[in-house]
This record gives C-alpha cells, sequence and structure tokens, in this order.
C-alpha cells in the first residue's frame, strides 16, 4: 500500500482512518528531523515524574523539561498521548501534519514528536503561563492584557480560516480557553489540531460533512444538530471564549447535584436586555473604557449568532478587538484635558473622511474614535490596490500595489508574474522572473499637501541568500540612473528601499521609474512615507542609547554584591590577560574597568571591554587583522593600538582569530573601525564584502557597506534646489555610525557565532576606478549582535 505524504485535504482523510503502526511509521518518514528519542524524554521528564506534570485533559498528560530538538535546545512541553482518553494514532499524525505546514505567531509550534515503545508524543514550545482558562478569573489580568490575548487568539484563528483564501481552510473544532495557551509575555497561541478538519482551497463556503467532535459547552449548535461543519463553527466557539474572558469565568458551572449547566444562555439575554452590568466580571468594571466595552461586547454577542450567515468572519472579528484595545489604550494613556472634539472638526480629518468612503470593505456607519483606529492600522481604498494609513501627526501613507503600477519593457515570457503570497498585504505580489527591465507608473491619490515624502520600493529576494544583490532605477526624464545597494527589513519580513525624495504639492503625484535588476525579486509594491516617521525612529534610537547610558550610570551605585553577579565569571583569567596592571577596590571599580576597556595581550595588543549588557567584546588591531604589505602604516595618538592602516592600495583581506576571550555559542556581529582623512578622495560608492571559506578563496556570502552615509535623490520642483538629501534611516546594517570615541564603524559581518577561537576571514573590494585613499583602519571589534 502506497500512501502520499502531501499535507492536503485528501491525505487528512487517510489519517482519520490510520490505527497500523506500520502505516503511521510510513507517514513519519519525512518528518524525521522532528523526532526525539524516548530515553532523552524520560530523562527531560525524570520518567514522567509528578512534579514535572504541569496539565492534564482528555488526551492525556503533560510534562515540561529542557530537551534538545529540531530548533536547538530549551524547555518544552511535552503531551503525552492516552489512547484510553480518545487521542489515537489519527489525531498524533494530524497534529505533527498540520502544525509542520501552519506556522504563525499566535499557533504553538511543534518542536518534534516521539513515536517509540507504545509512546505518542509531542514535544511543543513552552507557553509558561498555561492556558487561558486558568487565568479568566484572575483579579491580575487586566482588562487591558484580556484584550490582547483576545487578538492574539483571534488573529491565529484568522490564519487558519485564511480569509485571502490562498490555501486550504483549516477548521480548528476544538476552540476553546483551555487551547489557547499564553506565553512568557502573555503572548496568546492557538494549540491542539488533533481534531482539526481541512476543506478545499478557494471556497468562499466550505461545507464539510462531519461526525460531531469538540467540547459541548463551546461547540456550535447547528453543527451538532446538522454534523455540517464550516469555518462559522469556530467563530462560535470563539465567542463563547470571548464571553468567558468577559465574564471573569468559564462557560459552565456545577449545579450541586454535580450536573454542568451552561452560562452562554444566560450570556447572550443579558446583553439582549442591555444588562450586561450583572454577568462582567466585577474586578474589572473601574478599569474598562464603555467604548472598548460596547465595541467587545458587540462583536462577541455576533459571533454567538444562531445563523451562520450573520456571524462575522474571522478577519471581521481581529478587526473588531483591535479597536476595543485601543479604545482601552486610549483610555488609559491620553492625558484627559486633550480636546479630542476639535481635532474631529479639523478640515484634515474630513477630507480623510471623505476619502475613506471607497474603502474595501465599506467603512460605513463608524464613529469618528473607530475610524482613526482603522486609520492608524490601515485600510484599502482603490478597490483593494492601495493600502491607506495615518501617522502620528496625522499625516497620509500611502502604498500602491505591484500588480497597480508595474509592467515589464521587454515581454520575454515568463518575465514578470503576479501570484498570491501569505505575507503580503495585497492579493497579489509581482515577481520578476529573469534579469530584466521593468517600469513602474505610480499615480498617487491621498498625499498630503507640504510634506516630504520618502518613495519606496518594498520587496524581498526570491533567494533570500543573494545578499549582494543590486538594483540600477532612473526617474522619467533624468539622464542619470541610481543605485540600490541597501534596505531595511520591515518587521512583516519585507525589505524598503529608498528611491526618492520630495515635497508634495497635493494629494496627486504621477511618476514613471524604470529599474534593472540583477535578482530575481518578489515587489509587494511602492510606498509613499512621511520622512518624518524615519527621523522619528533615528529619534527613539537615540533615545534608547541614551536611556541605557542613565541606567548604566545610575548602576554604578550599587552595592559591591551586585557587581559581583554583573562581573563576568572568569573575570579573574580575563584580568591574567591585561597588558598592564589593573588596580581596583571594589567589585564596582572593577567593573567600571572591564566596560571602558584595557589593552590584553594574546596573538598582538587586543582591546577587551564590557558591552552595555555585560558581554564580552574584543578589538583586534589593524596589525593583525590586515595583510602589511598593502597598507601604509604609521602612528596615532587618538588609537588604543600602536600603529593604524592608512590608503590601501587595492581590495583587501581582513584575516583574523577571535580567540576565547568572547562568549561561547553567541552571535557576535564584526565591525570596521576607522576614519576618513580630510582630503579623502570620495567614498560615495559602496564596497562588497565577502565572507571566504576557512580553508580557501571559495566565495560564501557577500553583501554592501558603505563608508560615507549614501544620499538619495531628491525629485525637484524649481531647477536651482538641491539634487539630493542624506538619507534619514534608523541604524542597518551596511552604513557607518560615529561612535563616542570619534571613531566610525560600520558592521561588515553578521550572525557570527562564536566558538572556541572562531576564524574569520573577509574580502573588501575596491569598485573599478575608486581608491581608497584617505581611509584610516584601527581595528575589527566584534561586539554580541542586538
Amino acid at each position: 500500500m502506497v500512501i502520499l505524504i502531501a499535507l492536503h485535504s485528501k491525505s487528512l482523510n487517510i489519517l482519520e482512518s490510520v490505527s497500523s503502526q506500520h502505516i503511521m511509521e510510513a507517514f513519519l518518514k519525512d518528518f524525521q528531523y522532528l523526532e526525539i528519542g524516548l530515553e532523552e524524554i524520560k530523562s527531560a521528564t525524570n520518567t514522567f515524574d509528578k512534579s514535572k506534570l504541569i496539565g492534564e485533559g482528555g488526551f492525556g498528560k503533560v510534562y515540561e523539561g529542557v530537551v534538545t530538538h529540531s530548533k536547538g535546545q530549551s524547555k518544552v512541553a511535552f503531551k503525552r498521548l492516552d489512547s484510553t482518553c480518545g487521542q489515537g494514532n489519527p489525531e498524533f499524525l494530524k497534529e505533527i501534519l498540520m502544525l509542520s505546514r501552519y506556522t504563525h505567531e499566535n499557533l504553538i509550534s511543534l518542536l518534534g514528536f516521539c513515536n517509540q515503545d507504545g509512546e505518542r508524543i509531542l514535544v511543543y514550545e513552552y507557553a509558561c503561563h498555561g492556558s487561558l482558562d486558568r487565568h479568566v478569573g484572575s483579579v491580575a489580568l487586566t482588562w487591558r492584557q484580556r484584550l490582547m490575548i483576545c487578538v492574539n487568539a483571534a488573529t491565529g484563528l484568522c490564519y487558519l480560516h485564511d480569509p485571502k483564501e490562498t490555501h486550504e481552510r483549516v477548521i480548528h473544532r476544538d476552540i476553546k480557553s483551555s487551547n489557547i495557551l499564553l506565553d512568557e509575555s502573555w503572548n496568546a497561541k492557538v494549540s491542539d489540531m488533533g481534531l482539526a478538519k481541512i476543506g478545499p482551497a478557494n471556497q468562499k463556503q466550505t461545507f464539510l460533512v462531519s461526525n460531531v467532535a469538540g467540547t459541548l459547552a463551546y461547540v456550535d449548535p447547528i453543527y451538532m444538530e446538522t454534523s455540517i461543519l464550516t469555518k462559522e463553527s469556530d467563530v462560535y466557539s470563539f465567542g463563547v471564549v470571548l464571553l468567558e474572558v468577559l465574564c471573569g469565568t468559564l462557560c459552565f458551572e456545577y449545579s450541586n447535584s454535580g450536573t454542568r449547566k451552561g452560562l452562554v444562555r444566560t450570556w447572550k439575554k443579558s446583553y439582549k436586555l442591555k444588562d450586561f452590568e450583572k454577568i462582567i466580571f466585577k474586578d474589572m468594571k473601574q478599569q474598562m473604557d464603555p467604548r472598548s466595552l460596547e465595541t467587545y461586547s458587540s462583536i462577541a454577542y455576533q459571533c454567538l449568532k444562531k445563523s451562520r450567515e450573520k456571524r462575522p468572519e474571522m478577519y471581521r472579528v481581529v478587526e473588531e478587538l483591535n479597536i476595543a484595545l485601543r479604545f482601552q489604550e486610549n483610555f488609559e494613556e491620553v492625558e484627559p484635558d486633550m480636546n479630542y472634539e476639535e481635532v474631529r472638526k479639523s478640515a484634515r480629518f474630513k477630507k480623510t473622511k471623505e476619502m475613506c468612503k471607497t474603502a474595501v470593505p465599506s467603512l460605513a456607519n463608524r464613529s469618528d474614535e473607530e475610524l482613526k483606529i482603522l486609520l492608524a492600522e490601515g485600510i484599502f481604498l482603490n478597490h483593494g490596490k492601495t493600502w491607506f494609513c495615518l501617522n502620528k501627526n496625522g499625516e497620509h501613507c500611502e502604498m500602491i500595489s505591484a500588480q497597480e503600477c508595474f509592467y515589464p519593457i521587454i515581454l520575454k515570457p515568463p518575465v514578470t508574474g503576479f501570484y498570491a503570497k501569505e505575507k503580503t498585504r495585497f492579493e497579489k505580489y509581482m515577481n520578476t522572473k529573469i534579469c530584466s527591465d521593468f517600469k513602474i507608473r505610480v499615480r498617487t491619490q491621498y498625499l498630503s499637501p507640504q510634506v516630504t515624502y520618502a518613495i519606496n520600493l518594498v520587496f524581498c529576494l526570491y533567494d533570500s541568500d543573494s545578499t549582494n544583490s543590486r538594483l540600477s532605477y532612473i526617474l522619467a526624464g533624468e539622464t542619470e540612473p541610481s543605485s540600490l545597494y541597501l534596505a531595511d527589513t520591515r518587521r512583516d519580513g519585507w525589505l524598503t528601499a529608498e528611491l526618492y525624495q520630495f515635497t508634495s504639492d497635493n494629494r496627486n503625484v504621477d511618476l514613471e521609474i524604470t529599474f534593472k535588476c540583477w535578482n530575481e525579486l518578489l515587489v509587494e509594491g511602492i510606498e509613499f512615507q512621511p520622512v518624518e516617521i524615519v527621523s522619528q525612529q533615528i529619534l527613539e534610537h537615540q533615545v534608547l542609547e541614551d536611556k541605557r547610558e542613565v541606567d548604566m550610570q545610575e548602576d554604578m551605585s550599587h552595592s559591591d554584591a551586585y557587581w559581583k553577579e554583573k562581573l563576568p565569571s572568569d573575570y579573574e583569567n580575563i584580568i591574567k590577560w591585561s597588558k598592564d596592571k589593573l588596580h581596583w577596590k571594589t567589585k564596582k571599580e572593577l567593573y567600571s574597568i572591564l566596560y571602558k576597556g584595557f589593552p590584553i595581550q594574546i596573538e598582538g595588543e587586543e582591546w577587551f571591554s564590557l558591552d552595555k549588557d555585560g558581554k564580552q567584546c574584543l578589538m583586534i588591531p589593524a596589525t593583525v587583522a590586515l595583510k602589511r604589505k598593502k597598507w601604509s602604516w604609521r602612528s596615532l595618538p587618538e588609537s588604543r593600538f600602536e600603529e593604524v592602516a592608512f590608503d590601501p592600495t587595492w581590495s583587501f583581506t581582513i584575516r583574523c582569530t577571535t580567540s576565547n576571550m568572547l562568549l561561547a555559542q553567541t552571535c557576535y556581529g564584526a565591525y570596521l573601525v576607522y576614519k576618513l582623512q580630510e582630503n579623502h578622495s570620495g567614498f560615495e560608492r559602496p564596497l562588497m564584502v565577502s565572507m571566504t571559506s576557512h580553508f580557501s578563496d571559495t566565495l560564501m556570502i557577500s553583501r554592501y557597506i558603505y563608508l560615507i552615509s549614501p544620499q538619495t535623490p531628491v525629485i525637484k520642483r524649481k531647477a536651482y534646489e538641491n539634487t539630493h538629501n542624506p538619507l534619514n534611516r534608523p541604524k542597518i546594517k551596511g552604513l557607518p555610525q560615529q561612535r563616542k570615541d570619534g571613531w566610525m564603524e560600520v558592521q561588515i559581518d553578521e550572525q557570527l557565532t562564536q566558538t572556541p577561537s572562531s576564524f574569520v576571514r573577509l574580502a573588501v573590494n575596491i569598485p573599478l576606478n575608486q581608491s581608497l585613499k584617505g581611509l584610516i583602519v584601527q581595528g575589527i571589534e566584534f561586539r554580541p549582535c542586538n
């Protein structure tokens, strides 16, 4: 018998009937990388000792322990399935297959499994706060925390239901508060996929005939009556969870006779009679914003509608819960004397409201407060082809989808294609299939007048290892092209690269830009962001750095016992390497010496220090890291070392051993520490840094760095205006930064995992017809990555 492993509805239907151990082993062959030995699990749990037990349910028992798994070593939860409790081979296999295919930050992660000696054990990421049902009645869990938990859980369920219809619909079938787990930051994660069902993709309505399963008090009544399962069945169950969170109790209670009575009908009746005050968790009433309560209770009640057609889709539930959360945040954080009435009446907001009439989905009947919250999150305009939002200053931000503005210059099929992509906000993105020229024609409609905007290309690399990508572009009417070498990474994983800056005269802008790419790109669209947003990021970063410095100075006042904890455990061995004799009286003075740094003697005269988090750093002098014959050498008073290198004759190689002075198994970045002389020859073009093999000159990874911050072209309104502005952006890898000791630095390597005596070899390539005359290098510093 041949069984396919492909994860789709057919394969999962097969799993429903799996009972043979032989068949089960055949299914698990493709998941051997997740397998964990039974002996390892027994060792981690002291052979399933009661002291390691953290939970028990209808499936069996859950234990905690530390084990090495597919993603490293960490504390995990072991779910030991009990066949007598109804959890057999189908549920075991389905959990592995589902969580291997569907991954999301709000779904619990499967880290491994065990299928040995009759044991079926699933290994999950550890959620230290356990399940939500344990906390619904806790006075310590604030209304704001509860809202955030509900938003997280709804987002995870929304991912399974897939409103963008890019993969099969997953119907969980057992949504309840005990299946929502909470990590150390109280982030919620949906768990237990053993009863899940998969429906066909790209169908607006998916109906599955199924044996009724789930937990009685949470099950959709229509599903109970008809055995017909839809995603709205999950919506009903989640509505029950929402009311549990609001009422501070589970959805059932036990009578004196021991029978269980459901509370959902009572809760719904109270909502209809507008008598919610009686059932709301008393300890939360004083902290709740009335608008937050109204929005939350309304969407919860809609989830519990008897008619499935009247229940909201999960994306709508997420949206409403976010509004409720924002109302509560404003209630807690905004100064009471702030005049929202004036803001609502402002001409700018009135115009914005007019634009929102074309939003998809419609925003009709939204209050001004709700509208502001939605606009801060972002909405779709122009039939879903434009993403629009407001920043903190009320300025308009706009993004045009690739499908709307991109087109190829020369059609050589297949040049471009539009494909659905899970993480893009639009339905489709553009994929340049070969190295080719292509154009964008961008027509904006919603920009704020008299605001300086950055025009950003939002994209990602088809091959994530192509770190040496380059893209040239030119604006229609210009004669000189510009080039992109570096990009920032957004929170959602897309890259964003600034093309131009301009000051808007009005809302409408019409631009045509021609691109030439050397790598395969996935393009989401063109983004218009006020430059002030980027400047604000820099300011916030600087404030954080200043705060850390203040905290460091304040920490200096702590007791000597405190500094004993802050010192590296091997500080006595570190001190032995010091070139000069160190003097201190207290642990605090010693820590101050280590923090400021001092010369040590290993291969040459290195410089050892601690960073602000107390982690070990090391600077290798230029005399050790660089080949002497390719540089000129001299002493410099402000250098930590006797000699610095300057004026390289050509491309150069950095070679050094980091030694065992750094922390083992820690991710380090390597930074070139340098200066530029006043008469330097010009460093506007980037340098390409290539990491090579330890044993040969084989190229491993390449990336670009700048020694002078690049400038962004400005779209001119008048001939006499400047043609370029400095690039305003937060600190990213590849851009130079000013150090407090007066030198400059640029990160030339990332993700260097320190092992004893790690060897580093980097080739820095100088572009043709460019000289590095005027470059002074002090050394290479290794610091833990942030």
